[in-house]
């Protein structure tokens, strides 16, 4: 529900080690609402979101140590850096960034020259790259990724395409909507495509 409009109903699927799920559905469709539900954003009218068999409301800490979520919103502090903002990310999840990878990571995803600037200051197609950027260091099992494609060029959409088909051949999963054109989404993928059916 959204206030008070019913958005979806009678939904159910299972998503497995290594599969892709494609979120489709026009605007105002609930899209968002439905991956915001998932990572734990928002809780559900009725029913439950399951991982491993148990509740997500039961095993909070658990599920969220094993998501990455990132949403229309980049989740970046302005103030910081793009090193700073990685290696920030980086130690909230308890990992070790250190700055050589920061660094390398930043060139390899086209921000070579601006890794010193206030993420106030990047473009929203480099802010998006920042916040992308955490895809190729975390190892969190399952990404819910709205949009991630947006503000990105083409050359940025074919890297990012190949980060998620790594993370999936490493037994990873991810759930993904898009209004642009991937070629990730015309291989072998689930799809959910949200509508009057689901309602």
């Amino acid at each position: 529900m959204r206030g008070d409009r019913r958005l979806i109903e009678h939904l159910h699927f299972e998503l497995r080690s290594g599969q892709l799920m494609y979120l489709r559905g026009h605007n105002g469709s609930g899209k968002t609402t439905l991956m915001r539900t998932l990572a734990g954003l928002l809780l559900p009218e009725a029913g439950e979101i399951l991982w491993n068999d148990e509740p997500i409301r039961r095993i909070r800490e658990d599920y969220h140590a094993e998501l990455l979520y990132l949403g229309h919103l980049n989740a970046l502090k302005d103030d910081l850096n793009a090193i700073e903002n990685l290696r920030f990310d980086s130690a909230i999840r308890g990992q070790a960034l250190r700055d050589e990878e920061a660094w390398q990571l930043l060139t390899d995803i086209g921000l070579r020259g601006h890794e010193d600037l206030a993420v106030k200051y990047l473009s929203q197609g480099q802010k998006r790259r920042v916040a992308l950027a955490r895809l190729w260091v975390n190892r969190a099992a399952l990404w819910i990724l709205d949009e991630p494609f947006s503000a990105l060029d083409r050359d940025s959409v074919e890297v990012l395409q190949e980060v998620i088909r790594q993370h999936l051949g490493r037994g990873g999963m991810a759930i993904v909507t898009t209004h642009q054109e991937v070629d990730l989404l015309t291989e072998e993928v689930l799809t959910l495509t949200l509508g009057k059916d689901n309602v």
